[in-house]
């Protein structure tokens, strides 16, 4: 789904990216542009980032825990 119609940015790449590493919205901003138009697409791109943020955090804390 488009996320940002000014500059085509989908919830994957959104999701794609904090996978590569970006872990704020101006990091997110500086590398799709998203947010840097109208704006209005501001608030949804920083919902997904902080569930895609959150998800990876509940991974890497899944994958810390020993095997019982």
């Amino acid at each position: 789904m488009y996320v940002c119609l000014c500059k085509a940015v989908t919830d994957k790449t959104i999701k794609q990216k904090v996978a590569d590493g970006v872990s704020s919205m101006r990091e997110l901003k500086m590398c799709t542009g998203v947010g840097s138009q109208c704006g209005k697409c501001t608030c949804q791109a920083q919902q997904i980032l902080h569930n895609e943020l959150v998800r990876l955090s509940n991974n890497q804390l899944e994958l810390a825990q020993p095997a019982a």
